[in-house]
């Protein structure tokens, strides 16, 4: 119970003084360091407190893993991987298209049609990494 409370006080207080870091980092020059000082100890420090409390107790040897459990696990890692560096690409890939479209939009409004096209096709990349992940998974 006490590793519970202990887990969440440290988890709210992550959240909460990396927050205040930042917001003072705005009033100050050079404050920016100070606060991604204060993320990095802190998220180390979570990360750290939460292997210890997490691996601690009893170790047993776990069952010796078949072939078809192993092959399991490799096909959700590949469905995982897809997907979520298909949605990395897409969102760098929209990042470009979509400030491009804009900017081309401030100069001449009869493109919007056009614009939107690359911003979709931009998009769809994510969409195929979902479909991919999919037929691993099928």
């Amino acid at each position: 119970m006490i590793t519970k409370v202990l887990f969440a006080v440290i988890l709210i207080s992550s959240i909460l003084f990396p927050v205040g870091g930042f917001m003072l980092s705005k009033k100050k020059e050079g404050g920016f360091k100070a606060a991604l000082a204060c993320n990095l100890f802190f998220f180390f420090g979570t990360l750290v407190v939460a292997d210890v409390l997490l691996f601690t107790g009893n170790v047993q040897a776990a069952a010796p893993e078949t072939e078809a459990v192993a092959v399991e696990g490799w096909r959700y890692l590949a469905a995982a991987l897809s997907t979520g560096l298909s949605c990395i690409g897409a969102g760098i890939a929209v990042a470009s298209a979509a400030s491009a479209a804009l900017g081309a939009l401030s100069e001449d409004s009869g493109i919007m049609g056009k614009a939107l096209i690359f911003v979709a096709l931009a998009e769809s990349i994510a969409l195929y990494g979902l479909l991919i992940s999919f037929s691993i998974l099928g």
